[in-house]
């Protein structure tokens, strides 16, 4: 059943108190990103019950409403009722300074900078993923220029990733995008890269007297992450200190003079570092725990999906990826928990008397199964009834230990589900196929079983039928009193 978007669009801006107390939208994919001025104005409540609106995460000043994998059709209405020259508006007083507010701060500026990035980074891991298999196949010769272009344009977005983060940062930071962009050039130019090898062959290397630490930025996220939150603070003092008459050359110069001497100095090696422990400590817990770290993620991660937290791995999976050429943890992980949602889905479809609930739940499962994107099933069906959620969270527990038993580890960061099962496959251990379409089928079954077992409390079709009139009732014609 097709959905109307415009009106879809216009009753939650509507429950988010109207246009006015909207700041900044955006999107990843599955969910719309709102910043709001006054978070007493928006209503969850109603918010909830939106049809087309699979669920709402809240966070301060921030409202995500999930919307599945259609969200770029919602999200193109919401921008057509938005001003577009919209401009965040400052609280007059800061909050409080808190380790609770800080550690918000982090993950937002991590997740609202990645976001963005994953299809450029998915599209180019599928791609050498296309290059491995045509390889592995002897369709392609090693060494082969087809071949060589192909890993190349899958490689990409790995490559150049500090410039992509400096761009995405520069945009949630609210700072000059080009400047961003040409510090972060700075870390990748052929020369500087050829500096930092014979840096890190013991070559002293120093810039203004003082020494450089030898550092590969290519494939990194959390240097141009920082040094591009260093450049907005930047930015402003420079302009604060320029005089009008000279803005237009000797602001971006002095900006430039400070911050990528700054990034190559000091920003850039603590990020590193940063990033390096975090992969460190992730793989830590991997290597004392073993396939009960795979288990115990695969049970934690339809968690994490709810709170947004999931996204605070992709950092080190992309860099585990770059360095190792696979990831051996988290995403083994995933699998269990998203054929799980799929398949408690399906026992939901299979048993509900609810026609509405049914389609829901059949779109739901087949968006889980076959492309690994989960949140509809978490948020249309399994939070909606609990029962499927506990069924799948156990199945994920699992299929986890099975996936971390067998060694499966991801040559790619995608979604894992059936189309892009391929990222499992080991061309040095042909039985990680039978591996994986094995535990993607427990997963299946498992939760399925489990489902039924455990059962759920329907929803009876009245209500149903009651909620949906209720919702087209609610659905305004106008907002803040404007005729749409």
């Amino acid at each position: 059943m097709s959905k109307n978007y415009a009106a879809l669009a216009r009753s939650v801006v509507t429950a988010l108190g109207g246009v006015d107390n909207i700041t900044a939208v955006t999107h990843c994919m599955t969910r719309l990103r709102f910043v709001i001025k006054d978070d007493s104005q928006v209503d969850s409540a109603t918010l909830k019950t939106l049809s087309g609106v699979l669920g709402v995460v809240r966070n301060e000043n921030q409202c995500q409403v999930i919307i599945g994998n259609t969200v770029s059709q919602a999200y193109r209405e919401v921008v057509s009722l938005l001003p577009a020259n919209m401009q965040p508006v400052e609280p007059q007083t800061k909050p409080r300074l808190t380790l609770k507010r800080i550690g918000a701060g982090i993950l937002d500026a991590l997740i609202g900078t990645m976001s963005p990035l994953i299809p450029a980074i998915i599209g180019g891991s599928m791609l050498k993923l296309l290059a491995m298999v045509l390889e592995m196949t002897g369709v392609l010769v090693k060494g082969s220029s087809t071949l060589t272009i192909l890993t190349v344009i899958g490689d990409g977005a790995f490559f150049f990733l500090p410039l992509m983060v400096a761009a995405s940062a520069a945009i949630k930071f609210k700072t000059n995008m080009s400047l961003a962009i040409a510090i972060a050039g700075v870390l990748v130019h052929p020369s500087f890269i050829e500096l930092m090898a014979k840096a890190a062959q013991g070559e002293h290397v120093e810039f203004a007297l003082i020494p450089v630490t030898a550092v590969k930025y290519t494939y990194t996220v959390i240097p141009a992450l920082v040094m591009t939150w260093c450049l907005s603070y930047i930015e402003r003092w420079v302009d604060h200190i320029t005089p009008a008459v000279t803005k237009n050359f000797l602001k971006p110069m002095l900006i430039v003079l400070i911050a990528a001497p700054l990034a190559i100095v000091i920003i850039g090696p603590v990020g590193i570092w940063i990033g390096s422990a975090i992969s460190a400590l992730v793989y830590t817990i991997h290597g004392y725990l073993g396939w009960l770290s795979v288990a115990i993620m695969g049970a934690l991660w339809p968690l994490l999906v709810m709170t947004g937290m999931h996204r605070v791995f992709t950092p080190t999976i992309i860099q585990t990826i770059a360095e190792t050429g696979k990831e051996g943890m988290v995403m083994p992980s995933e699998i269990g928990a998203n054929l799980s949602l799929g398949g408690s889905s399906l026992a939901v479809a299979w048993k509900t008397k609810n026609p509405e609930l049914r389609q829901t739940a059949l779109a739901a499962a087949a968006s889980a199964i076959m492309a690994g994107i989960s949140e509809p099933a978490l948020y249309g069906v399994a939070i909606r009834l609990k029962r499927p959620l506990i069924a799948s969270l156990i199945s994920g527990f699992i299929c986890g230990a099975v996936a971390g038993m067998a060694g499966l580890a991801s040559h790619s960061m995608a979604a894992p589900g059936l189309f892009t099962s391929v990222q499992f496959f080991d061309p040095a251990n042909p039985m990680t196929i039978v591996w994986v379409f094995g535990v993607m089928a427990l997963a299946v079954v498992l939760s399925f079983v489990l489902t039924l077992i455990l059962g759920f409390e329907d929803i009876p079709v009245e209500d149903a039928a009651a909620q949906a009139r209720k919702n087209q009732a609610a659905q305004p014609g106008n907002i803040n009193g404007a005729s749409i």
